[in-house]
């Protein structure tokens, strides 16, 4: 569940001045590339979004009540509040809840996941590693984010007091959320050991364990460790991104002085941070071992202290792309600088003491609001791997995917497409079935093209590896990489590299916008001539989080959609500009206007109807101009339901604002990612699927695709058997209510329990 799964100026006072200092890394080392494929512009008006709302909420307490009843039954003609009831405007500060504090509150709702007892332990585990990936994610990505947003409203960069303000704020939400967070851990941990899953400290070993830990770390860690002496000879090093050290005070005997040292414990792609003990499920820290043994890294001292401490900084790349001829290496060049941004966040073990703290804090230019203190491990993501020990009964029931009857039957897959469109819901129905269409065209000898665009993918692709086998047989093959998307910038590289080895036609972007859409183009020589075949997805081509990513995908032969899939990769690989598609919704050219106006026409026939409709299923909801068409609805009396996993901005249920708005988030064993919009559009009901969020990123600087879904059977599957499972969630269903906090549902007494990933699963699943 990590979407895991979200580019910056210099920072913004409340930093203070203090950059890199005597600590920054010189220019990088590699030159700029000549050559290469270069950087195409956009094809795409670039829009500037809407900034509509005016500026964003003052702080709000969110902290959670207790648990509450499940509201009645959100069914599809869920009631109006009646004009009457409308007390006058919220004021135009309230109108929009604080961005990053709503993410945090998406990340509290994942904790909740690993507080619930009806979850199965290694469950828990796991959804305690999630909650501390993605903070590590909001250091590196949103708290930047905010102070470029806030330098971007004000025209300037904001003062101090404000910075400061803000960062208080994260503080004060997030560190109640830590406390649970490590008492979670310490209430697990004994539950896992009567399992014979077991964390301990070296003192805690036997004998024979602490012989055979003792030569692993002569064998594997000793050889790598580097410890660090600090004083006026040895200044501070530079601490990189999401670094764990150990801040070491040793007693030098000949001259009667304590010392100070750091030793980084290596990152986990060199040596594992469970050391796996014996045959079994005993594990201890890498940096309570390296801390067993720190004698023998500092020779003749005595070791009086030895402390763990992380760093996070900005890791978001600043790409300068409207300069450069080559956008692969500069971002070859970006990589390398990830590791050495701003300061974002220290974290200090529990038993560091003061003085220790204080110089490290100092040392790094840190301000208190910078400052965790963690009464546990630090990183608990490091922890994935004991998550996902086989141990059936600590573990979710295994379920195997269902496969649609047509692709059942028998007949090859182009023959099962022209039967009508195939919509596939995963992870319920197999994302092999996405597989088997790139192997099925890569192998057919009448598929003369395929072109494919790849946002994420896993590192053992069998869609790319279908793509390199086309291109060896000869077919033509297209495939745009996004380089820039966050994160996998080095794992899309490589693919680029080993894709153009092959033959098949590479692009890695278009200047200013991220091409987030999810489209496959295959182009078939049949009888009656060439017939074009469509994937569209909400999700990335990736197998693995396909696994544990709620999205829908959609194969068809629709002409309409095989020519605007046509035009769009003519847009992505060739100077072109285009203004409108047959029907595809395209960001950053149609997708907000469209939006906007079916919002708006929503409001339009209610007048006349008075069966105004809207459910909206996304990931985030951000954007101020559809929050305001949204407010503008409700006001007007339009019914509005929006699934909402992560950020929300919209206050609902607000009199005279919002009050015919209902949020629900849902979070569960499966991260909700698929985008589903439904319009009731006077009783002629449209329904949409696509990559897009409610973003001002999405809409304006990325290249989206969304569409509707024309047969009538899939969109009542959508409508019925979908969101208003979503809506009707009491299990892991959460309301967001007027004041910003989130409540869970749960069964009233004498109700049944109605969670909808289980009851998708029931249903969808072999």
């Amino acid at each position: 569940m990590i979407d895991v799964p979200p580019e910056l100026p210099p920072s913004p006072a409340g930093k203070g001045a203090r950059g890199l200092g005597n600590n920054a890394p010189g220019t990088s080392p590699f030159p700029r590339g000549e050559g290469g494929q270069g950087v195409r512009p956009s094809p795409f008006p670039v829009g500037k979004g809407a900034r509509g709302l005016g500026k964003q909420a003052a702080m709000i307490d969110m902290t959670p009540e207790p648990e509450a009843d499940a509201p009645s039954k959100l069914a599809l003609s869920a009631p109006i509040l009646p004009a009457s009831r409308r007390r006058g405007r919220a004021s135009r500060t309230d109108q929009l809840f604080d961005r990053e504090l709503s993410w945090l509150d998406f990340n509290a709702r994942v904790l909740e996941e690993a507080l619930s007892p009806n979850n199965p332990l290694l469950e828990r585990l796991k959804f305690l590693a999630i909650f501390s990936n993605n903070l590590d994610e909001f250091f590196m990505i949103h708290v930047p984010g905010m102070r470029e947003r806030m330098d971007d409203e004000t025209g300037r960069q904001p003062a101090e007091r404000t910075v400061i303000n803000r960062l208080r704020a994260i503080r004060g939400k997030l560190k109640p959320m830590l406390e649970k967070h490590y008492d979670c851990y310490c209430q697990l941990m004994p539950q896992l050991a009567e399992h014979g899953i077991r964390v301990l400290s070296c003192g805690e070993l036997d004998e024979d364990q602490r012989a055979e830990a003792a030569d692993y770390f002569e064998r594997e860690v000793f050889p790598v460790l580097t410890p660090l002496a600090v004083d006026p000879g040895h200044p501070f090093p530079y601490i990189a991104n999401l670094s764990l050290s150990l801040a070491v005070v040793v007693y030098d005997p000949r001259i009667g002085q304590e010392r100070f040292g750091r030793v980084k414990v290596p990152a986990r792609q060199a040596l594992p941070r469970l050391v796996r003990i014996g045959n079994g499920w005993t594990f201890v820290l890498l940096e309570d071992l390296i801390a067993e043994h720190i004698e023998r890294l500092f020779v003749g001292m005595e070791v009086r202290g030895c402390y763990p401490f992380r760093v996070t900084r900005n890791a978001d790349l600043e790409l300068e792309t409207e300069s450069t001829e080559d956008l692969l290496t500069l971002i070859e060049e970006e990589l390398v600088k990830r590791r050495f941004g701003e300061l974002e966040r220290v974290e200090f073990a529990a038993s560091v003491p003061l003085h220790i703290r204080s110089r490290i804090i100092s040392e790094l230019e840190a301000t208190d609001e910078e400052v965790y203190t963690i009464d546990g491990p630090l990183n608990l993501a490091d922890f994935f791997p004991i998550a996902s020990i086989d141990i059936p009964e600590l573990r979710d029931p295994p379920f195997t995917p269902g496969t649609p009857a047509v692709l059942r039957s028998g007949m090859d897959m182009f023959t099962a497409i022209r039967q009508g469109d195939i919509m596939l819901h995963h992870p319920y129905q197999s994302f092999g079935c996405v597989t088997d269409f790139l192997r099925c065209a890569a192998a057919d000898p009448q598929v003369l093209t395929i072109k494919h665009t790849l946002y994420r993918t896993s590192g053992d692709s069998p869609i790319l590896e279908a793509l390199m086998q086309a291109a060896e047989e000869g077919k033509q093959v297209a495939c745009l990489v996004e380089l820039k998307a966050r994160f996998d910038e080095e794992n899309n590289i490589s693919w680029a590299k080993q894709l153009e080895k092959a033959g098949v036609h590479v692009v890695y972007g278009v200047m200013g916008l991220k091409t987030h859409c999810k489209v496959t183009l295959v182009v078939r020589r049949e009888h009656e001539g060439l017939r074009r075949y469509v994937h569209i997805g909400t999700g990335n081509y990736n197998p693995k989080t396909a696994a544990i990513y709620t999205d829908i995908g959609l194969l068809t032969c629709n002409p309409e959609f095989g020519a605007d899939a046509t035009d769009l990769f003519n847009y992505l690989t060739a100077y072109a500009h285009v203004e409108n598609f047959r029907q595809f919704l395209v960001a950053p050219v149609t997708l907000r206007k469209r939006l906007v106006a079916m919002i708006d026409r929503e409001a339009e026939r209610h007048a006349v109807t008075g069966t105004g409709r809207i459910i909206a299923k996304m990931n985030s909801l951000v954007d101020p101009a559809l929050i305001k068409a949204l407010y503008a609805a409700s006001q007007r009396g339009v019914s509005i339901d929006l699934i909402v996993r992560g950020i929300c901005c919209l206050r609902p249920g607000v009199p005279g604002l919002s009050e015919n708005i209902r949020v629900v988030s849902v979070v569960g064993r499966f991260l909700e990612h698929s985008r589903i919009f439904y319009f009731r559009n006077g009783g002629s009901d449209e329904m949409y699927i696509g990559s897009a969020d409610w973003m001002a990123r999405n809409l304006d600087r990325r290249v989206e695709v969304v569409v509707p879904v024309k047969d009538p059977m899939h969109l009542a599957t959508l409508r019925d058997d979908v969101l208003a499972l979503h809506l009707e969630d009491n299990c892991q269903g959460w309301d967001l209510q007027p004041d910003g906090r989130y409540v869970r549902r749960k069964p009233g007494a004498g109700r049944t329990r109605h969670g909808s990933q289980a009851i998708l699963l029931e249903r969808l699943t072999a």
